[in-house]
């Protein structure tokens, strides 16, 4: 359904794709993407932009919120099987990071879009920077008086 032809790509030379919509594996994930599509020789460049909301769990408090998408993406494709130009062995650098297409006559957008929004969530999911864990203590709480204490207002100490 959110594809965007191999083909076409190659005869336009530029093909550009909206996409808004959920991404329903994740939970109320709504995304607007702009990207387009270019034809490099063997290669497909994909860039754009992504935006939205998805609701995520805080990982220190466990409440749920909201948390917003606002990134950039630049992704390769390979037309053909890279496999058949390199060895077996190849050490990828920055920029080297290809999806390969195997032939295939569309690029799955709605996958490279779960991906990015996959890959752009933060590590660690916080609700915000003031997130406690669920443990605030208010200024009243730390001004209570604990009568285990009375004791050692009554010590004394001598000095030699």
């Amino acid at each position: 359904m959110y594809k965007v032809n191999v083909s076409d790509i190659e005869q336009d030379g530029i093909v550009n794709f909206k996409f808004n919509g959920d991404i329903n594996e994740l939970e109320n994930c709504h995304i607007e993407a702009e990207l387009e599509f270019k034809s490099m020789g063997d290669f497909i460049e994909a860039s754009g932009h992504i935006y939205g909301n998805l609701n995520l769990e805080c990982d220190r408090c466990l409440k749920k919120y909201i948390h917003k998408l606002d990134f950039e993406i630049n992704e390769m494709f390979a037309k053909k099987a890279l496999l058949e130009d390199y060895g077996a062995e190849l050490e990828l650098t920055d920029g080297q990071f290809i999806t390969d297409l195997n032939g295939a006559e569309d690029i799955d957008v709605y996958d490279l879009l779960y991906q990015s929004v996959i890959l752009a969530l933060p590590n660690k999911k916080v609700c915000g920077i003031n997130c406690n864990e669920g443990f605030f203590v208010s200024e009243q709480k730390l001004e209570t008086h604990d009568t285990r204490m009375d004791i050692f207002k009554n010590i004394k100490i001598e000095r030699k």
